[in-house]
């Protein structure tokens, strides 16, 4: 369901409440991904064994359809709570060509044991990013945001940060810091961050935070592997993150430029004032 602001006309309104009402109606079928295939059990005792994902592998295509599925559900689930169009963000290469998205998304899964998605809320701080960890058993969400420039300590970027975080946040909540050069990212809780937020400064000295990844780390054990439970538990997740975190965070902007209190008039900035400025 999108925003009734979005619908144009009274005819429109009726074939969208038409629409819903027909998808609503369990005679029609419509039925959200709601388990992941069989593969996705032997392939998780396969990484759990210390085993590699063959570069051909039934198991494994077969899971990454099925993940491709489940972040189009997600996209729905997001869509249909917030009333907005929620929608995958895709690389231009895998626009179009499933073909070479199934393949990218093999690589990943061999070289690094994990499923990701990206999903774009409208005016949103940034992407919604989603990470499934086959050898950490955990689900990742988090949205990355450009540190304050006119903020010039870490600290002070960092309370940034701080103030637009409720309180009593998910206890599972964590920052990841990036820092400029070779300089190796660091990572905190949100709970230590606000008992000092000083600890980034640790080993940083003289260097600015350049951004933010904020992001619920779900450890999910033994359900991970379990075909229902996995995608009930991420389901359960990604709106959690959004609804207590995302949806709050707002993107640090530059300052427009503000008029110099010594030119505040035309006659401030005739061509004979700056030039007279200019000589002195």
């Amino acid at each position: 369901m999108i925003s009734k602001s979005e619908i144009v006309d009274s005819d429109q309104s009726r074939l969208m409440e038409e629409l819903l009402r027909f998808l609503s109606h369990e005679s029609a079928g419509v039925k959200g991904f709601d388990r992941m295939p069989p593969a996705w059990s032997e392939l998780n005792k396969l990484i759990s064994a210390g085993g590699k994902v063959p570069a051909k592998s039934d198991d494994a295509m077969e899971v990454i359809s099925a993940w491709h599925q489940e972040t189009r559900d997600l996209s729905l689930i997001l869509s249909r709570q917030t009333e907005a169009i929620v929608t995958e963000r895709l690389p231009r290469s895998h626009r179009g060509d499933p073909a070479t998205r199934q393949r990218d998304g093999l690589a990943e899964l061999r070289d690094k044991c994990r499923l990701t998605a990206s999903l774009d809320i409208p005016n949103a701080a940034s992407s919604l990013e989603i990470v499934a960890d086959l050898q950490r058993r955990s689900v990742d969400v988090g949205m990355t945001l450009r540190a304050p420039e006119d903020r010039k300590s870490s600290k002070a970027r960092v309370s940034w940060l701080l103030r637009q975080i409720k309180s009593n946040a998910p206890a599972d909540l964590q920052v990841r810091l990036n820092w400029p050069g070779r300089s190796e990212a660091t990572q905190f809780t949100h709970a230590a961050l606000v008992d000092d937020p000083s600890i980034v400064d640790r080993d940083k000295e003289g260097l600015q935070v350049l951004s933010f990844h904020i992001f619920i780390s779900r450890r999910l054990g033994a359900r991970f592997t379990q075909q229902v439970n996995f995608v009930s538990d991420l389901e359960e997740v990604v709106p959690e993150f959004y609804r207590e975190i995302g949806q709050n965070l707002s993107p640090w902007r530059k300052s427009a430029p503000r008029i110099k209190e010594d030119r505040e008039t035309a006659e401030d900035v005739s061509t004979e004032a700056l030039s007279e400025e200019h000589e002195e």
